[in-house]
């Protein structure tokens, strides 16, 4: 199970001089995406003087990943599967620590008419009745699990769709490039959209929805389930993750003038 979990996993680490202390956090593709973490792990790590190593991977297998015991804290956005981690044990507590929201992206032209819709629910339904091509991340990442509930909210069902629902198996950038190059549909968070670079003739056509607000929570691993884990670092970090400073940086981070997240951690 951890060689597959691990396999799908992208390392990657704080830039600079080497810090005294080192943890390990699995964060969400869409997180790494947004280019959030290149500004916030070289501060961090000065000052800290801890060294945050990130494993890249969907919501789910960064859960599988605390659950296991083999990272010390976890950033994702999927509140219902975060607080089934906590109750199960695997962390002591949730934190919510940032959020901006969903939005539907597809080809300019736009042949559902989803900019016409009323709600996310309409947007959908009008690409299941057209059978607009629509790219799935469908890897149990939060992104994935969202577009799930949105499709049940819109009483529509996945697993009876035909060929022109893709679900690709990928990250939210490798996503994207396939939305690009089949001129799709697809669900994104608007931070990894504005961030990403190979839009072609994608745009956002559908967002503003309530049901698409996207929040990212912080939770440590247990250590009283798993001993070894850095319960102090994390416990260290979530304090600076929380603060003044990771406020201004957060709600500071913009790309072509348009900020991508909002802190909303409470102290």
């Amino acid at each position: 199970m951890k060689r597959m979990i691990y396999a799908a996993a992208l390392m990657v680490w704080a830039g600079g001089a080497v810090a005294q202390d080192v943890m390990r956090m699995a964060v969400t593709t869409s997180f790494h995406n947004s280019g959030l973490a290149d500004v916030l792990l070289p501060v961090i790590a000065q000052d800290l003087d801890l060294e945050v190593q990130l494993l890249v991977v969907g919501t789910g297998q960064a859960l599988k990943l605390g659950q296991a015991g083999d990272v010390d804290a976890i950033l994702v956005h999927s509140r219902s599967a975060e607080e089934a981690f906590v109750e199960e044990g695997y962390g002591p507590h949730r934190r919510e620590i940032m959020y901006n929201d969903f939005v539907f992206i597809g080809p300019d032209d736009d042949p559902a008419r989803i900019s016409e819709a009323k709600n996310a629910a309409g947007a959908l339904q009008a690409i299941a009745q057209t059978e607009a091509v629509f790219v799935s991340r469908g890897d149990d990442s939060g992104t994935h699990k969202k577009e799930l509930s949105l499709w049940r909210a819109a009483a529509e069902e996945p697993a009876e769709f035909g060929s022109w629902y893709k679900a690709v198996g990928a990250g939210m950038g490798a996503a994207l490039n396939t939305a690009s190059g089949l001129d799709a549909y697809i669900l994104s968070d608007r931070a990894s959209w504005l961030n990403f670079g190979n839009k072609g003739d994608l745009a956002i056509l559908f967002s503003g929805d309530p049901v698409l607000f996207n929040q990212y929570a912080y939770l440590p691993v247990s250590a009283t389930r798993h001993p070894h884990v850095k319960a102090e670092l994390a416990e260290k970090l979530e304090g600076w993750l929380t603060s003044a400073r990771a406020a201004e940086l957060i709600n500071g981070y913009t790309v072509s003038g348009e900020t991508l997240f909002s802190f909303n951690a409470k102290p």
